[in-house]
């Protein structure tokens, strides 16, 4: 399995914040872009986003669903990209201090994804979340600090 963390120097509130707005995902997620809700109230469980990638000419319309949701700590969700196939992600967010360390996990389940797993595959995805986690962490980090606590939503 793929995965990668990062520590981001926001609160766990302050990042949840940015994986709960469904209309910022194109900000952080490599390869995408216009994402929006399409389904329900981004995160609940059954909520969807619709997305663009481009590569070149090209651009495919994809779907990414929730599949869990603790809110405030971990995001489930199955990345839905016709016939390339479907991946689960999970993102988990820790607090670390002040600070949050997040950490993003991702398998392929199903299509050409699934069939052709394997180390290169793995590599490619070790990389991608790199460069996914640098974006949401740039994201985060450029957003005014809340001055709310450090503790996750929904802790007591």
């Amino acid at each position: 399995m793929a995965a990668r963390h990062r520590l981001i120097r926001r609160s766990p509130r302050d990042v949840w914040a940015v994986l709960a707005d469904g209309d910022r995902y194109a900000e952080w997620v490599v390869g995408t872009a216009e994402s929006h809700p399409v389904r329900g109230h981004w995160p609940e469980v059954g909520s969807a986003l619709r997305y663009e990638v481009r590569t070149g000419p090209l651009t495919l319309h994809n779907q990414t669903v929730v599949r869990f949701c603790d809110e405030g700590r971990e995001l489930g969700l199955e990345a839905q990209a016709g016939p390339l196939g479907t991946a689960r992600i999970a993102i988990e967010v820790r607090p670390w201090g002040e600070d949050t360390l997040v950490v993003i996990d991702e398998h392929p389940l199903s299509g050409v994804g699934g069939a052709l797993h394997n180390v290169g595959l793995e590599a490619f995805i070790t990389i991608r979340h790199r460069a996914m986690l640098k974006r949401l962490a740039d994201v985060c980090e450029s957003e005014p600090l809340s001055g709310r606590s450090a503790a996750p939503v929904g802790a007591s």
